[in-house]
């Protein structure tokens, strides 16, 4: 073959090696392409061809089971120009083996199984295996393994639930130190407000914040923090509502431990007008669903024993059977209109929060008229903890809540709340509370399983405003990812899950959050042995 040129640079011949008279005549504009131009792309496509051709070579010495850059390509694209198809090293008999179901029951009273990586490795060096007994045994150890892993978490699971259930001892000394405090001691007595205080609990030129709990310490714990962090503490107005055992106890701490210039007012469902007059919907829910509930779920023991859910599920079903998701105190949030009926707008706070800033500029965010001002939890870094959205907390397999609500759409948060309650009273959002909890109860509680929130985001639906995620951190009391830093930047963080910060199962980490608005020299504190860690 021959490559002739023209001296214009032109044209471009290529004539075959035999003389015949037959090329192929390129026409190439001078001013498009020059003689350097071609020789330089020729010689390059040389060079490609000759790299190509290496690397199939070192393909094919390195073995199957590697390739190079533009080998893998090929094999990826398909071709065998730049690569090649390779076929998988594992028998097929191993993959069938493997792919069989195995049954709990077929493992039991087997002491051939290997326990560990270290014994399995010895077996298999020790004796010529077959690729089917090597499958064999591999499933039967993997299996055993993944067996003792489950009963593992949900042995966890049930001590969780049963710490989280309890009392501890602590808490109950308080109680009951407290209460024999509130009996012999008139100081312990004392009415909260002061008489002269008392106007200032229907002024709407003060900040209402409403906190229900039966849980002393933890209570404390939100109103120091809460006046701490206060720029203008005495106009801060601090509504205490707990049941009729905790009354004597709540009293006598705030009486003994008061937080002027704020004004702490402490109240026992008893004593409210509303709550006394007859029957309240929330309460008679509340037995209706403890009944269900004892029937539908079986107890503890009856939930751990099942073999064929996922430790998540078993979780989630112990999780319902908490005392907390059957308080009167988590569900009393739904009568706030009738318990202040004075009031223009409060801000409600769980007993599981710490407050770390002041929190007077939450009431001038524009309502935009809607009632409650709560933070999303479907946007935010966080995605363990902000990306829960109505499809986390309603079944949508039942046609009562797929034909009224959109699974996709963001839930928002319990826990620190604005609530407008002059909008409020224009709404019939109690009522339609009321009406879902019962749908629950009569479907057996197929609709949710938890608590108040998932009623509570059927009742705000389409009456909630967003607030900044600064005023209101989750997870602290289910996760521990959340670090130390971070959870200092937010003005109010939320020990919302089964590790509460009183308790021994909390996360270290995160407890001296919630630690540090509790002074362990108070000889109350001290003498009921609550220490820091």
């Amino acid at each position: 073959m021959q490559l002739h040129i023209s001296p214009s640079l032109r044209h471009v011949t290529v004539f075959p090696g035999k003389g015949v008279r037959e090329f192929i005549k390129v026409r190439v504009g001078a001013r498009r392409v020059s003689y350097r131009m071609l020789f330089y792309s020729l010689l390059f496509f040389t060079f490609l061809l000759r790299f190509v051709f290496v690397l199939s070579t070192v393909d094919s010495i390195d073995g199957e089971t590697k390739c190079s850059t533009l080998g893998c390509l090929g094999e990826r694209l398909g071709p065998r120009i730049l690569g090649r198809r390779l076929d998988s090293a594992v028998p097929e008999v191993m993959f069938q083996v493997l792919e069989q179901p195995l049954g709990n029951d077929e493992l039991k009273g087997r002491s051939d199984i290997p326990q560990t990586l270290e014994e399995f490795m010895d077996e298999v060096k020790n004796t010529r295996l077959d690729a089917k007994t090597f499958a064999v045994k591999l499933r039967e150890m993997v299996t055993l393994l993944e067996q003792r892993t489950r009963n593992a978490k949900i042995q966890e699971y049930l001590y969780r639930h049963v710490a989280s259930s309890s009392i501890p001892k602590q808490l109950h000394c308080l109680a009951l130190r407290l209460a024999s405090e509130h009996s012999t001691n008139a100081a312990a007595r004392l009415q909260l407000p002061l008489p002269e205080l008392v106007p200032a609990l229907v002024d709407n030129t003060y900040f209402h914040f409403v906190l229900a709990s039966d849980n002393v310490l933890a209570a404390a714990v939100v109103a120091n923090s809460l006046v701490q962090n206060a720029l203008r503490p005495q106009k801060f107005v601090l509504h205490i509502i707990t049941d009729r055992k905790t009354y004597s106890p709540m009293q006598a701490w705030f009486s003994l431990h008061p937080l002027a210039p704020a004004i702490i007012e402490v109240k026992a469902l008893h004593h409210f007008d509303w709550f006394a007059k007859g029957k309240v919907p929330v309460m008679e829910a509340m037995e209706k669903d403890q009944r269900v509930r004892s029937q539908f779920r079986g107890g503890s023991s009856a939930i751990v024993a099942n073999n064929t859910e996922k430790p998540h599920v078993i979780a989630a079903k112990l999780q319902t059977l908490s005392p907390k998701y059957n308080s009167v105190m988590n569900h009393i949030r739904i009568h706030l209109p009738e318990l202040f009926p004075s009031l223009n707008k409060v801000v409600f706070l769980d007993d599981d929060i710490v407050v770390q800033s002041d929190l007077s500029p939450l009431w001038d965010i524009d309502m935009d008229g809607k009632v409650n001002g709560a933070v999303e939890t479907c946007r935010g870094e966080d995605k363990f903890v902000m990306s829960k959205k109505l499809k986390s907390y309603l079944n949508f397999s039942h046609p009562l809540i797929s034909e009224n609500f959109k699974p996709n759409e963001c839930a928002w948060a319990y826990g620190m709340n604005i609530f407008d309650l002059e909008a409020w009273r224009k709404t019939n959002i109690s009522t339609t509370y009321h009406h879902w909890v019962e749908e629950n109860l009569k479907s057996d509680l197929s609709l949710w399983q938890l608590g108040t929130l998932p009623p509570g985001l059927i009742a705000f639906h389409g009456h909630v405003h967003v607030i900044d995620p600064f005023w209101h951190m989750l997870g602290l009391g289910y996760q521990e990812n959340t670090s130390l830093a971070d959870a200092e930047t937010a003005g109010v963080i939320h020990f919302n899950g089964r590790a509460k910060p009183w308790l021994d199962i909390a996360f270290p980490q995160l407890r001296p959050l919630w630690a540090k608005y509790i002074n362990f020299s108070d000889k109350f504190i001290k003498g009921c042995h609550i220490r820091p860690s």
